[in-house]
């Protein structure tokens, strides 16, 4: 299991090289962004975008906050998406995007820690793969926990989510195929919940809905939630977060080693 193939991108990092990728999932092409670093991998990261289409596409600039000297980071674009085949199912079989993408990263570099980051969208995206995978940790930033408190919230995306999902009345096992939270328990791999109590594309009460399962089946968790800020924080808090988020995953990793 390899990728596809491999075009070298401008993206000039010192201590990594970018690529876009294309592999095979579900006998279709898809994309994603690649930065491995000159060094030996120690660490992968895979960041799920948020958005659909074209807005919230994937961004050189928010993939390298993840990374380190050792770090390699990789993005799926999603089906549908920037030049990939197929269409865009909303968290449907596009998840096979995520899961392949992981599995072809995992082969090349066994035995290395993998942290899920899923921002807005992806963070069902990721909730949703996350133990299929084995993650080593899962990181939710302002991310969608539940669909169908997405469907009542946000009225602007009812038209949306009508046509990629289904109405929830009528589809409602479309829904249920994509709660996230049924199968996650206590042998489920640690979640850092990160939100701002300002967020008006995601309302922080899908940071607390996701809480309160975890809280309930014993799933080890943390949570970052800043008073003031909105779905994206401003960029001194944003970058205390993401030392927060650094300092996790290395966390997660010695207690796993």
């Amino acid at each position: 299991m390899d990728f596809f193939s491999r075009k070298r991108m401008p993206v000039f990092l010192l201590d990594h090289v970018t690529e876009e990728v294309i592999y095979i999932v579900d006998q279709l092409k898809v994309r994603g962004l690649l930065m491995t670093p000159h060094k030996d991998v120690e660490r992968i990261v895979v960041y799920l975008r948020g958005g659909k289409g074209q807005v919230g596409r994937v961004r050189p600039a928010r993939m390298s906050q993840f990374k380190n000297n050792n770090t390699l980071v990789f993005a799926p674009y999603y089906r549908g998406s920037n030049g990939s085949e197929g269409r865009d199912h909303f968290c449907g079989d596009d998840l096979n995007d995520v899961i392949v993408g992981i599995n072809i990263l995992k082969e090349k570099y066994p035995q290395i820690p993998v942290h899920i980051i899923g921002f807005s969208r992806g963070g069902i995206q990721g909730l949703l793969t996350y133990q299929t995978v084995k993650a080593t940790s899962y990181i939710i930033w302002g991310g969608v926990t539940d669909l169908l408190m997405m469907y009542e919230e946000r009225i602007d995306l009812r038209g949306m989510l009508k046509r990629m999902v289904g109405h929830p009345k009528k589809q409602y096992e479309e829904y249920e195929r994509r709660n996230a939270l049924k199968n996650i328990n206590q042998d489920s791999p640690p979640i850092l919940i990160v939100h701002g109590d300002k967020d008006k594309q995601v309302n922080i009460n899908m940071a607390y809905h996701l809480e309160a399962h975890l809280k309930e089946h014993n799933v080890e968790y943390s949570t970052i939630y800043e008073q003031g800020e909105g779905h994206v924080f401003r960029p001194e808090k944003e970058k205390q977060t993401l030392i927060q988020i650094h300092n996790w995953m290395d966390k997660c990793e010695n207690k796993n080693p």
